[in-house]
């Protein structure tokens, strides 16, 4: 047990020490390229902090743990809308531009209705896995579409906040903020994972809470640190871009390797609470004039996860 628990408290200093980093780059490297933030949210950073879910997920997959690779990917997706926005917002208020609600965000929840419907019948077979990778195609085209079309006084008041650093430092620690994301997040998912599988916890909802909150933690990691520099459309690209990553990669890899049947309540309460949780963020942003997450809505989000945890847990034991 001694070994799984320093795991766990290393990794997690990495974790945080690596973000920072990793979002400096991100946003020099947006600046020197001419690429908006959202953009580098949407598509770098938003690989790249989903990289841990689909390592996770290859691992799980290929060892025959289907369903931890499925709670993981839905599991990641809750906390990255309820934990992740929810303490962001807590720490600093994410306004939200016109242009992400009209296109990022019902993206993402028509990739949400999706993947829904492909695993209404409880299964997610090679043909699922096809669609959903030739989904993540089009969303890529779709991020790039959207960033070209963007005004450009908006992309020029987001530039003005962003550091100057030249290319070559800018991607050095792009690159290094994102090994070392991948790396700590895996130490400390490992770490977690023997903590709770020597509990006895079953891999559904191991997947769903102690990996999901644990390959998340990039994503919170990262989006705080945008936030506390005034970068919020790297953090609300980040989750919106992740979560979109999560559907249409992470899932899509256990039904391409080892299509997996899924018991009926992985459907009946964790993906309505997660499509539940994505129509809650877009009313809340539509809420709002102008639209933004504020500080008690973060609450309401961070409030929302503590319960579904409850839930779980007492769905658990019962």
């Amino acid at each position: 047990m001694l070994y799984p628990i320093l795991a766990l408290i290393s990794g997690l200093i990495l974790l945080v020490w690596s973000a920072d980093k990793f979002v400096l780059g991100a946003a020099a490297t947006a600046k020197n390229f001419g690429m908006s933030p959202m953009l580098i949210g949407l598509t770098i950073v938003s690989f790249g902090t989903s990289a841990p879910e689909i390592l996770v997920s290859f691992m799980a997959s290929t060892s025959g743990a289907g369903d931890l690779a499925i709670g993981n990917a839905l599991g990641s997706n809750i906390a990255n809308i309820a934990l992740v926005l929810g303490i962001t917002a807590l720490i600093a208020p994410l306004p939200v531009k016109s242009g992400v609600l009209k296109k990022e965000l019902p993206l993402l929840l028509g990739v949400t209705i999706l993947a829904g419907v492909l695993i209404f019948d409880f299964h997610l077979g090679q043909l699922d896995g096809i669609i959903l990778l030739i989904t993540l195609g089009v969303c890529l085209y779709l991020f790039s579409r959207f960033q070209k079309n963007a005004p450009q006084d908006a992309l020029a008041d987001d530039e003005e906040d962003l550091p100057s650093l030249e290319n070559r430092k800018a991607i050095f620690w792009l690159i290094i903020g994102l090994v070392i994301l991948a790396c700590s997040s895996k130490l400390l998912v490992w770490g977690a994972s023997e903590i709770a599988y020597s509990l006895g916890v079953s891999k559904l909802v191991v997947g769903l809470t102690i990996v999901a909150i644990g390959t998340s933690l990039p994503e919170l990691a990262a989006s705080v640190a945008s936030a506390l520099k005034n970068h919020h459309d790297i953090a609300i690209g980040n989750v919106v871009g992740s979560n979109i990553f999560n559907l249409v990669a992470v899932m899509a890899i256990p039904g391409l390797i080892a299509p997996i049947g899924m018991d009926e309540i992985v459907f009946q309460r964790d993906y309505v609470v997660m499509l539940g949780l994505t129509f809650l963020l877009l009313a809340f942003a539509l809420w709002q004039k102008p639209p933004s997450i504020s500080r008690f809505e973060g609450g309401i989000l961070a409030s929302a996860y503590a319960g579904y945890l409850v839930l779980l847990y007492t769905m658990t034991v019962s």
